[in-house]
């Protein structure tokens, strides 16, 4: 990359309260939607909406963005939940995967939130089977055939090798990368 010392950007340093209201509407959202889409409270929408004063930092920008590319909006929008088991596949902080599954029919639906291939749960695969869930699975956490395994079950209060239960308790941690999964239960 250049050196950025001297680059300008085709970013205004401030917005006006009606932009951001003009924003807000054109996304079709109340305030407490588009505080949520932002993380700031609805209180701080509401000030900026009806300040008299130009509103400045970070929002200017991203106000900016949404503006020339909405669609963004329904790219990070995460579904409800179709079946009772979710998985968040995260790279750090950054959710990359959601894997929606049906146990009892094998049925597993995934969305990526992310275009980088290496970041997703299944790579390029967008329609993994229940065999490659499973493959999944015991990827992130240590192999069945471990030296001393039933010490390591022991450890993490575990009466058998099962992946998703040890990946509940693990987070699908591996010591050499960043990656980890959050599991939620029920509809």
């Amino acid at each position: 990359m250049k050196n950025n010392r001297n680059r300008e950007y085709a970013f205004s340093e401030t917005i006006a309260s009606d932009e951001i209201k003009e924003l807000r509407k054109r996304l079709n959202m109340t305030q407490k939607e588009f505080a949520a889409l932002i993380r700031v409270s609805p209180k701080t929408v509401a000030k900026w909406e009806i300040s008299k004063e130009p509103v400045s930092g970070p929002i200017v920008m991203l106000c900016r963005l949404l503006w020339e590319r909405p669609e963004t909006v329904d790219y990070y929008t995460v579904n409800k939940k179709e079946y009772p088991l979710r998985l968040k596949y995260y790279y750090k902080n950054i959710l990359c995967t959601i894997i929606d599954v049906n146990l009892i029919r094998r049925i597993v639906k995934i969305r990526n939130y992310t275009s980088d291939t290496l970041h997703c749960a299944f790579g390029r695969n967008l329609n993994p089977s229940f065999e490659e869930y499973m493959d999944f699975l015991r990827s992130r956490c240590f192999p069945e055939s471990r030296d001393k395994m039933k010490i390591e079950l022991n450890q993490l209060d575990i009466p058998y090798y099962d992946p998703l239960l040890i990946i509940q308790k693990t987070e699908g941690k591996m010591a050499d990368d960043s990656f980890r999964i959050e599991i939620e239960r029920g509809l």
